[in-house]
Parts: C-alpha cells; structure tokens; sequence
C-alpha cells in the first residue's frame, strides 16, 4: 500500500524535497506523490494528521470510488455521548478512534462529515444534552435579572430595591438566584461565592455580561476585566470569558432562564413583604429548589437529576476557605498623606503624596499598592470621621509631634538648661489647657535644631532679663538678630549700692582712691 501519511509528512514539512525525492524514499513512483499531494489539497488535509488516521482510512477518503460497499460499522453514539463529557475531547479525536476500530475489524469507517451528522440525529432523536460546546462543568453563566423585588425597612417602612442576581450551568441547565441590595462589585462578587458553594463546585469558564461590575473595555481588540472580578475568578480556578457586546446568543442558557426565573421566582413573591434580605433569600430558595425540581418538558429527569448524574461529578472543587470579598479602586494620595476606602480615611506613607495608589477593600482590612507592590495595610473601620494614622508613616516632624505631652516638653527644656526650662513652663501654663502651648513649644524644638540648644539657652536668659513672660516671637527675634551673643552693656548692680556714696565719703573728709 502506498505510504500516504509519508507523502503528507514529506510535502508538509520538507518544500525543498521533489515529488521524485519522496518517491525514491518511501518506494513509489513520483506520479502517484504528485497525485497524492493533489486530493490531499483538494480534501483540506493538513499535517499533522491523528495519529490514529492510518494509511487505509487515508485511501478510503482519497480514494473513496475504490472501496467496497460493503456494510459499515456503526459507531456506538451512546459511548461517543460519554466520552464529549470529559476535558479535550472532541468529535474529531473520537471518529479517528473509530476508523481503527474499523481497520482492526476490516470494516468500512463512516467519513468525518456523515459521523459528526449522525452523532447530531443521535442527540436530537434522544432529547440528550448536545455536547460539543456545553461540556459538563465546563461553564456558568450569570447575569441580572430584569425584574426586580423589595425589601420593606423595619424603621421607616419604606421599599428598598432588591436586584436579582442568577448563574446558570448551560449543560444541566441548574440554576441560581440570589437578591442583593445593590448592583455594585462587592454584592456581584458575592453573589458569586454563594453560587460556587450552591453548585458545590467551580466551572472551568465564566462567561458574565458586559456590565461594569464585571468587564471594563471589551472590544474586538481589547478586553479589560474589572479587577476585583478577576481576582476572585483567579482565586477560584476559573477563567472569566465575557460574552460578545450585544450578543445575548453567547450566553442563551442563562438569558433564557432569567426570563424563567422572574416568573417562576420573581413574579411568584410579588405580592409578598419582606423586612430583610436574609428573610427574602430564604424564600427564593425555596422557589429555586422547586425550580430545579420541576421536570424538564422534552426530555426525561430535571434540572437537579441532570446535574446530579451529568454534570457535578466534573465541577472543579472548592477552595477550602471561601474567597474574601474585595473591592479595588484608585486614588491619588492627598497632602495629608491619607487615601479613602469606605467612606473612611487611612494613611499611606508620606513619600507617596502626588502618586496614584491601587486600593482594595476587603470586610476586614484595606490594603494600600504602588506599582503592584504593598505601601500600607489597616485594620477596616466603620463609621468614623477620624482618621486612621500610622506613625511609620509620617514625616519626622509629625511623628514626634504625635508624641508630643507636657512631661517630654518640660524634660526636653530641662536639659538644655534652666532658662529654657522656665519659658517652656510659661508657655504651657499660659492657656486653659497645656496642650494650647503645644504648638509653641514644638516652635521652641524648631528652634534649638536651627540655632543650637546653648544659642537657645542663651536667649531664653536674655528674653527673661526683660520680662518674665517672653513671647515665641521675642526669643525668635533675639536669635534672628544674634542678640544672644551680646553680653549687657550695664552690669548688674550690687545690693545696696547707692549713687550718693562717694559724695557722703568726700563729707565725711576721707578720701576716695
């Protein structure tokens, strides 16, 4: 028999070699390379070929006038059905299996083309799952429903919007729901956690909307997914697909069952009053479990059986810690050297103000990157206008400030000297309260680090020759004008010294050196 898969090889991978080269090595004549190569062109077939496709089936789709027509061996449909559930097979893979299956048993395999058509009527003729594109396990798609619920307030008694959200497994067609307060990133990731411990299991692929909660940009050149949304699919093993901008046929399954949902789920509680989401949730779970109870119309089982038998056996498994919700966002660190997550305010380090920051919140902790790499974290806080600083992160001048109190100001000053000493005690008893002549005596630091501390000593005594309550303004003026260098031009007097006394001397008739 003509080496077929050789010619192919030959003519694929080595253009320099002619039709006379190859023949001379595989032992045939170079008319039937030439004609070979032909109905090779003409068929579509490209190298490499299966490595189950063997020489005779190559000559049967070649040569298709030269076999008998003799019965064919049907190909087991139900064992093909199995095997499309498991991960890389495919339709192709199995029709090549069964041409050797054919070749062992000297019988006449269908052609790629009549197997793939019969396998088609198979699946119709049995209402089975159709399973080329929704593999078991392989795919959950989510979206919002278009109806909405309310929540009454206990307090005011008014209506809050509760949005539904539903996943849908496109193979067994089980499904779920959940309602949420809003439509923001942390309710739609956690609504996906909740569907991942629902199902029990995690789907290889995740194909959402084009909402912003999940895709940023999606174009034919560019797809930009939301952050936080990827972070918990990458958590989770899976990989987010989106679906085509206004193409509601990529993910028909969940499109279709969210219009079965808001009847089934949505319209059936229209008329009941909840006073919270847990209270509400409860309810849709019992509708949701009728749901996927009920029997499916074309075929036999439900939404729950088919899951079951078909399709949980090959959900990739949960994590054992289920993810942590979180949201990202980004800021710009103000003067104060302080970014906002949740409404609340955190400190950076002070070298990153003017710099663009990556946020993420989680229920219990934010986290603060530059350039991907982690500048701060904090305990999460609620409901505080104050905000939260870390004295790592401040300049020195803060950060010993923040120390500041009266016993370190009075020790601080005591070592320099006494006069300093008695000016810091003037200017913390000068107001109501100590902390008032705070900032005064930081001044009085500033000082001493500008002029040195015996400069400082020395004003401060020369401040107190004038009055015994100088001014921050006093000292600064005398250092400024290098006052503390000049010693009084008058010297202190003696006790008891009188302008009279050489006089009174002189009358006395003593003498006076």
């Amino acid at each position: 028999m003509v080496d077929y898969r050789e010619i192919i090889r030959l003519k694929s991978t080595k253009p320099e070699m002619s039709n006379t080269m190859i023949a001379s090595s595989i032992g045939s004549s170079r008319n039937t390379v030439a004609e070979v190569w032909k109905l090779v062109q003409e068929k579509g077939l490209s190298w490499p070929l299966p490595a189950t496709l063997t020489n005779r089936d190559l000559e049967q789709i070649l040569y298709p006038e030269r076999t008998h027509r003799e019965g064919r061996l049907m190909p087991d449909y139900e064992y093909v059905y199995k095997e499309l559930a498991k991960p890389n097979v495919t339709l192709t893979l199995l029709w090549a299996e069964y041409c050797a299956k054919c070749e062992a048993a000297g019988a006449i395999p269908y052609q790629h083309t009549q197997f793939n058509e019969k396998y088609h009527a198979y699946a119709a003729s049995k209402k089975a799952t159709l399973r080329i594109s929704r593999k078991p396990g392989e795919l959950m798609e989510v979206d919002w429903a278009g109806s909405t619920l309310a929540v009454t307030d206990s307090i005011t008694g008014e209506p809050v919007t509760a949005y539904v959200f539903v996943a849908c497994l496109p193979c067994s067609m089980y499904s779920y729901a959940e309602a949420v307060p809003d439509m923001k990133a942390a309710s739609w990731i956690r609504a996906h956690i909740h569907a991942y411990s629902y199902f029990g299991g995690v789907t290889r692929i995740l194909t959402p909307d084009n909402a912003k909660v999940a895709v940023v940009k999606n174009t034919r050149m560019e797809l930009i997914l939301n952050r936080s949304y990827q972070e918990m699919a990458k958590y989770y093993g899976t990989a987010i697909v989106p679906a085509r901008p206004v193409s509601p046929k990529d993910k028909a399954s969940v499109e279709g069952t969210v219009g079965v949902l808001s009847t089934w789920i949505v319209a059936s509680l229209r008329n009941d009053k909840f006073f919270s989401f847990q209270e509400l949730n409860e309810a849709i779970r019992i509708k949701l479990d009728e749901f996927n109870s009920r029997p499916f119309q074309k075929r036999k089982g439900c939404r729950l059986s088919a899951f079951e038998e078909e399709e949980k056996a090959f959900l990739l498994p949960l994590p054992s810690v289920p993810y942590e919700t979180a949201v990202w966002s980004s800021e710009t660190v103000q003067p104060d050297y302080l970014v906002t997550a949740g409404g609340c305010r955190y400190s950076v380090p002070y070298e990153y103000i003017g710099r663009k920051v990556d946020i993420r919140t989680t229920e219990k902790c934010v986290e603060v990157f530059y350039q991907n790499q982690r500048i701060a974290s904090h305990v999460r806080i609620f409901n505080t206008t104050d905000p939260v600083y870390v004295s790592e992160h401040m300049p020195e001048a803060h950060r010993r400030y923040l120390n500041y109190n009266e016993e370190s100001f009075q020790q601080w000053a005591e070592d320099i000297g006494p006069s300093t000493g008695t000016v810091i005690r003037t200017f913390l008893h000068a107001h109501r309260t100590p902390q008032q002549g705070y900032k005064s005596c930081a001044s009085m630091m500033k000082l001493a680090d500008r002029f040195t501390p015996a400069r400082l000593e020395a004003a401060c005594a020369k401040a107190l020759s004038y009055t015994p309550g100088p001014s921050l303004k006093n000292i600064t003026t005398i250092l400024q004008n290098g006052q503390d260098k000049v010693k009084n031009s008058i010297p202190p007097r003696a006790t008891g010294s009188h302008g009279l006394t050489r006089r009174a001397a002189r009358e006395k008739g003593g003498t006076q050196a």
